[in-house]
């Protein structure tokens, strides 16, 4: 079994990671933030992230490929794999985007507007925060203890001085007027 050295070179973790996946992991500490930065520096930060972990990938399924060619550095193999790994999906890109045009496909964005989900947010905020104002004391309660308290019926009803039967009863109306009172609110 691989003992972590803090002077073991990167060849070496190499070496060791054919049998010893905690290696790799080592390996995979030490260049993570510096390939993903040069990944970020070139690429959506959404791609840098899958590329940073496909490199580490290739890794392990190349490890015999490896050839000490730096003093025990695997730097110049990482940053190998990472550019090629960088051109292959900008050449993909681009053969999906001639095949779009080709075909007259139009080009859809699936980034996500932020700000458009943070005003839709805020518009169900202030209705939920309205229909649940608008319930009646005793189902308000039973529906926070047991919706946001995660509490079970026979906690609710002991909180609430009531029967198991009455807490599900009080968190069912609850329910069935807020869907209501937001179903409203959406039409």
């Amino acid at each position: 079994m691989y003992m972590p050295v803090m002077a073991a070179t990167d060849a070496q973790l190499l070496l060791h990671a054919r049998d010893d996946p905690e290696a790799l992991g080592e390996l995979y500490l030490r260049y993570r933030g510096q390939l993903y930065g040069w990944f970020r520096a070139r690429a959506p930060e959404s791609i840098a992230s899958e590329l940073t972990a496909e490199v580490f990938a290739q890794v392990a399924l190349n490890l015999k490929r490896f050839r000490d060619e730096a003093g025990g550095s695997a730097g110049p193999w990482l940053y190998g794999i990472a550019k090629n790994l960088l051109r292959r999906y900008y050449q993909r890109g681009r053969v999906e985007e001639a095949a779009r045009r080709r075909l007259a496909m139009p080009i859809r964005s699936y980034e996500i507007d932020l700000d458009a989900v943070d005003e839709r947010l805020a518009a169900a905020d202030s209705g939920l925060g309205a229909a649940l104002a608008s319930l009646p004391d005793s189902q308000r309660n039973a529906l926070e203890l047991r919706v946001v308290g995660d509490l079970p019926y026979r906690d609710v009803a002991g909180v609430l001085g009531c029967t198991e039967t009455a807490a599900r009863i009080r968190v069912m109306r609850a329910l069935d007027r807020l869907a209501r009172l937001l179903g409203a609110a959406c039409a």
